[in-house]
């Protein structure tokens, strides 16, 4: 990359997490992708479920840091 890309990746990394989130999307968007509302609308039900068991206790939540020692610990073996 030259010095203006770098210089812009390192504005947009700098950015607060929702700010690079919003950037995301506009970026994303910008790339024409087809937007199927069907499956986008199924993906928010399934986040909107799984967030209220985490927070209900009925799951309990896994850092990632957990998993990939998991993860590493099968392959071990």
């Amino acid at each position: 990359m030259n010095e203006l890309n770098d210089k812009l990746l390192q504005d947009a990394l700098s950015l607060p997490s929702h700010l690079r989130t919003i950037l995301i999307d506009k970026l994303i968007e910008s790339l024409n992708v087809p937007i199927n509302e069907e499956i986008d609308e199924l993906w928010a039900k399934e986040a909107e479920k799984r967030v209220a068991e985490i927070n209900s206790g009925k799951v309990k939540a896994i850092s990632g840091e957990e998993v990939f020692k998991e993860i590493q610990s099968r392959f071990k073996k």
